[in-house]
């Protein structure tokens, strides 16, 4: 099976090397996702706990305490919420849309890569193609057209470099739209418990003023 394997491979050409070098990394990014990606690892829910239960100051040193035992994109924006309760509204509601887009990037990172895969991969698979069918007609020039021995490394290498690029390609592109549609499903949970907690702020300074 592996020297199968090689076969194919060496039979692609000099393609086969930077695509089997986009596989790896289209991989590589893949499975980061799955594992960073999960819900459970980014919206802790010990925190959303606390969060809807948050009914004076304590309840947010409670909240804080949390935030720094659970690391991550969740806990980050909630805790520059949480440590910055004492600022105006507005102050607090930017310093929030600040964390929220550093770590955005955070929750995203690897995805562009996997784009760029995505489309790169099949082109490299018709630039092999290309390369391929050159050899052939290098061939007919030498030999003329009565050796198909020769002819059929330069096929063989035009089909193969084409199936690997979309083999890589094609995955990649699924896996990037999903991942792309899961991270921002999880950024808009994030902002509404993010908005949630801003307005449990504002609510609890409202009442300190108020005296109540």
């Amino acid at each position: 099976m592996l020297n199968t394997v090689i076969d194919f491979f060496n039979k692609g050409g000099l393609m086969m090397y930077p695509l089997l070098l986009s596989s790896i990394i289209g991989l590589s990014i893949m499975i980061e996702k799955m594992i960073s990606l999960r819900k459970k690892k980014v919206i802790i829910q010990e925190i959303v706990n606390v969060l809807k239960n948050i009914k004076n100051y304590d309840d947010i040193e409670l909240a804080l305490s949390l935030c720094n035992t659970h690391k991550g994109a969740f806990a980050n924006i909630i805790q520059a919420g949480l440590n910055n309760s004492d600022l105006p509204k507005d102050e607090l509601k930017e310093i929030l849309n600040d964390s929220g887009r550093q770590e955005v990037y955070t929750l995203e990172k690897g995805l562009g890569i996997l784009e760029t895969i995505a489309g790169i991969s099949p082109l490299m698979g018709l630039l092999g193609t290309v390369m391929g069918i050159l050899k052939v007609f290098d061939v007919i020039r030498i030999e003329g057209m009565g050796h198909a021995n020769l002819m059929a490394g330069g096929i063989s290498e035009a089909l193969i470099t084409t199936i690997a690029g979309l083999v890589i390609g094609i995955p990649a592109l699924i896996v990037y739209n999903y991942y792309t549609n899961k991270a921002e499903g999880l950024i808009l949970e994030i902002e509404k418990h993010s908005s949630e907690t801003l307005r449990k702020i504002t609510f609890f300074k409202e009442n300190k003023k108020n005296g109540i």
